[in-house]
């Protein structure tokens, strides 16, 4: 267990607090919904999901690809697990627990993992399975937003050793945190525009 201790009101972060609860019910019921549908496909060969809306919008291929099941199992087990995390570190701040600084080193690794591994999920949705699959952006809506604000709140609070002006740097960036996260989407729609066409199928 990580070693928590009161912490004063100013220095809760409740926003960050109510984001990583938001964003793990959210990361939590993508990936129930990507679990059920997988479940239904085992049970019922021929069968397709009812995410699939169509040859470019669907949830199906991206299951049954080698890329759905990456480490043997399928991916969406992944989420049912790690997103139960930033719940229980949110309803923790909301409580007034501080965490040990090795804490926040373990968590911003595992958001960056996460953070990681959607980029080349990204990545291998537009370029090799040439799908989008809803309920996998939905993961990817929740997971971009979380990595950007733990390693702006780690960085000013410096909990990792940085230089003054890059906490200085990370402390100005956090009200720029929607833009931050409104260019990386844009950035993935551009891609998915160019590479998919995504448009002319609407």
């Amino acid at each position: 267990m990580p070693s928590v201790s009161t912490a004063p009101a100013e220095s809760r972060h409740p926003v960050l607090a109510v984001w990583l609860i938001i964003a793990g019910v959210v990361g939590e019921w993508a990936a129930f919904s990507l679990t059920s549908e997988r479940l239904h496909l085992l049970a019922n060969p021929g069968s397709t999901a009812s995410c699939d809306f169509s040859v470019l919008i669907q949830c199906g291929k991206n299951l049954d690809s080698w890329q759905g099941s990456l480490f043997g199992f399928p991916n969406p087990l992944i989420g049912l697990i790690c997103w139960t995390a930033p719940i229980v570190v949110g309803v923790a701040m909301l409580a007034g627990a501080r965490f040990a600084r090795w804490f926040w080193w373990l968590f911003a690794l595992g958001i960056t993992g996460a953070m990681a591994f959607v980029v080349w999920l990204i990545s291998q949705s537009i370029f090799v399975l040439s799908t989008l699959c809803p309920w996998c952006m939905v993961t990817w809506s929740v997971t971009i937003p979380t990595f950007y604000a733990v390693w702006l709140h780690v960085l000013r609070e410096g909990i990792v050793p940085v230089a003054p002006g890059v906490r200085r740097a990370a402390n100005a960036l956090v009200p720029w945190l929607p833009l931050l996260v409104i260019l990386s989407f844009a950035v993935i729609a551009l891609l998915a525009q160019l590479r998919l066409n995504v448009l002319a199928t609407l």
